[in-house]
C-alpha cells in the first residue's frame, strides 16, 4: 500500500477501524477469527490500527494487542482515553456512553491498562476520545507531554474535538493527528474550520466512519432496517423519513461506483483520500474480502472536473437527521 504522513507518523494511506470486531456492529466474529482478519489487514498492506480502551468496553484493545503481538514493530497502533470507565462489565451500546473524564491520574491509570491489554511498551498514537469539558484541554496536554517524555506515549491526538480547542491543545503539546466523522455522508469539518485549523498546523487528520457508518458501502436500500441491536438503530440519519431521503445520497454514490467501475465504498473512500493529503480514514469491517475492496480505493482517480462535478451534487443533496444519538450528540466539543 502507499502511506501517508499525520504530521511526522508514517502510516498506510487506509487505515483498519477495529470497533466493530466488539462494539455497535452485532453479530461479532469470535477472538480467533477476529485476530485472523486484522493479520490479514496486515498481511493486505495495512500499518495503522484503530481501537479504543472504551470499545468492550476493553475487550478491543485485547483483541488487537493478541492480533498484532507478532508484528508490533511494524504497526501504528491508536487508542484512546477519556471515558470514565469503572468495570469491564459496564454497558456501552453507542446510545448510552460512559461519562467523561481526562483528569490527570485518570489519564495516568488509562494509559497503564491501555498498554497492558495492547501487549506493548508503548502506544503510537494516544487520542483523547472526547473532551472533558471539567478537565482543561492545557491540563491534558501536559499530563500526555509527560507520558511522552517517559516513553509510554509517542503521539498524541483529539477525536471530535473543536477548532478552538485543537489550536489550544497544540499550543502545549504539538498534536500528531485528529481523529473526527468525515464523508460523502458527514461533512461537518470542511465548514466548521476543524480541516482549516488541521491544514495551517500541520496536523493529520483520520476520518472515521468515513463510509457514513456504512451507509456508502453499497449494501443498503430505502427498504433497509436496522435491528434494535445494531447503532444505526439509534441514529436519526438511519431512521424513518429521514433515511427514505437520505438514500438519494447512497443512489447517487452508487451511481459514481458503476460510472468509474468500481465499488460504492471505493468511490467514498476515494473521494477523501483525493480532498488532502493529510487525511487517513480508517474504515472498519469485520471482513478480509472488505479490506480488500477498501484498499483497492487507492487506485481510483478523479479528475479535477469529475470532483468539482461530485462536490456540485453532494451540495445539491439534502441530508436530514442528526449523525448522532442525543446522548452522543451532548459530547461532542463544538466550542
Amino acid at each position: 500500500m502507499k502511506t501517508r504522513k499525520l504530521r511526522d507518523l508514517e502510516v498506510s494511506s487506509i487505515g483498519l477501524g477495529c470497533m466493530g470486531f466488539s462494539q455497535s456492529y452485532p453479530p461479532f466474529i469470535p477472538e480467533e477469527e477476529g485476530i485472523s482478519v486484522i493479520r490479514s489487514a496486515f498481511d493486505l498492506g495495512v500499518t495503522f490500527f484503530d481501537t479504543a480502551e472504551a470499545y468492550g468496553p476493553f475487550k478491543n484493545e485485547e483483541l488487537v494487542g493478541e492480533a498484532l503481538k507478532p508484528i508490533r514493530d511494524k504497526v501504528i497502533i491508536a487508542t484512546k482515553f477519556g471515558y470514565n470507565i469503572k468495570s469491564a462489565d459496564e454497558s456501552y451500546d453507542g446510545n448510552n456512553p460512559f461519562g467523561l473524564s481526562s483528569k490527570p491520574e485518570h489519564i495516568i491509570k488509562a494509559v497503564e491498562g491501555s498498554l497492558k491489554r495492547l501487549q506493548t511498551d508503548h502506544i503510537d498514537l494516544y487520542y483523547q476520545h472526547r473532551v472533558d469539558p471539567d478537565t482543561p484541554i492545557e491540563v491534558v496536554a501536559e499530563t500526555v507531554s509527560e507520558l511522552i517524555k517517559q516513553g509510554k506515549v509517542l503521539n498524541w491526538g483529539l477525536s471530535e474535538a473543536s477548532a478552538n480547542t485543537i489550536r489550544k491543545a497544540n499550543a502545549v503539546c504539538p498534536l500528531t493527528a485528529v481523529q473526527s466523522e468525515y464523508s460523502m455522508w458527514f461533512r461537518e469539518v470542511e465548514t466548521n474550520g476543524v480541516l482549516a485549523i488541521l491544514e495551517e498546523l500541520g496536523i493529520g487528520f483520520v476520518p472515521f466512519s468515513p463510509l457514513g457508518k456504512a451507509a456508502l458501502a453499497g449494501k443498503f436500500n430505502k427498504d433497509t432496517k436496522f435491528d434494535k441491536a445494531d447503532i444505526r438503530s439509534t441514529i436519526p440519519r438511519f431512521s424513518g423519513e429521514n433515511w427514505e431521503k437520505n438514500v438519494k445520497l447512497v443512489e447517487y454514490v452508487n451511481e459514481l461506483a458503476n460510472k468509474k467501475n468500481a465499488t460504492p465504498a471505493q468511490i467514498a473512500l476515494s473521494w477523501l483520500l483525493h480532498q488532502k493529503d493529510f487525511i487517513v480514514p480508517i474504515p472498519g469491517t469485520k471482513k478480509v474480502s472488505r479490506i480488500e475492496e477498501n484498499i483497492g480505493a487507492e487506485n481510483i482517480v478523479f479528475t479535477h472536473e469529475e470532483l468539482k462535478e461530485i462536490r456540485e451534487n453532494l451540495n445539491s443533496i439534502e441530508l436530514v437527521g442528526n449523525r448522532y444519538s442525543e446522548a452522543q450528540e451532548k459530547l461532542i466539543n463544538k466550542d
